[in-house]
């Protein structure tokens, strides 16, 4: 047994970085021809993924190795920003400062670069987080009705996950998930994901076919709105945990 590893009564694996414990999530993948490692968006978690074929032992192993890169990426995360009145929150790739005050309504309101609200203090982030939740509905909506009506097919319904592994989904019934959080990036970031989910219902792969749906699809540049993720993705998960 690995110095690092530590197996809990359930047997699943962990890793400490920088004092912390961590889970180690492997995936077997049918696909996958090799060992890939990652950090969580949110830095909560490791991830692992395997072929098929391969022993979990090895790919934790593989991870030891990985403990220094680890450990920078972890390092490089945003600070976690404290939702509250005067704290900045980001939306549709700008900033918004939350405005607290007696005079305000509870629910909150746009008005410019400032978001304004009133009731209790207390209870600002879990209302800012709703009030972002529902833009993120309304937004991916019309998102959503548009790329289908492009393809010619009715809109599925949609759904807004809090994924911690993925942006987006299409399931094999058609169902759409985004990420609820990407109300917070670029308006041009989101409509990707959502170009990218709605070119799923027609092809269910990654393969050349799919690629160049999604470039007819989508108005803006993939590769562009990808590299924004990459980049920026860890960001948004810097507030409401």
């Amino acid at each position: 047994m690995l110095d690092w590893l530590r197996r809990d009564p359930l047997d699943s694996p962990t890793i400490v970085l920088s004092g912390r414990e961590l889970p180690v999530v492997v995936r077997r993948l049918a696909h996958a021809r090799r060992m890939t490692l990652r950090l969580g968006s949110d830095g909560s978690d490791v991830r692992l993924s395997i072929p098929r074929w391969a022993r979990t032992q090895d790919a934790l192993a593989f991870a030891a190795t990985r403990i220094d890169w680890l450990e920078r990426q972890l390092a490089a995360l945003p600070p976690p920003v404290a939702v509250g009145p005067g704290a900045v929150v980001r939306y549709r790739g700008a900033a918004l400062r939350i405005v607290h005050a007696a005079g305000h309504r509870r629910a909150p309101a746009l008005d410019g670069d400032a978001l304004l609200l009133g009731g209790q203090e207390q209870s600002v982030a879990g209302r800012v987080r709703r009030w972002l939740e529902g833009s993120a509905r309304a937004l991916c909506s019309d998102d959503l009705a548009h790329y289908c009506e492009l393809i010619d097919r009715p809109a599925p319904a949609l759904s807004l996950s809090s994924a911690k592994r993925r942006w987006g989904s299409c399931g094999p019934d058609g169902a759409i998930r985004i990420n609820w959080r990407l109300v917070m990036a670029p308006d041009a970031v989101r409509r990707s994901v959502v170009a990218h989910e709605v070119a799923h219902l027609v092809h269910f792969d990654h393969g050349p076919r799919f690629h160049a749906l999604l470039g007819d699809l989508f108005e803006g540049d993939v590769t562009e709105a990808n590299l924004w993720l990459k980049r920026e993705g860890r960001g948004l998960y810097a507030a409401f945990g």
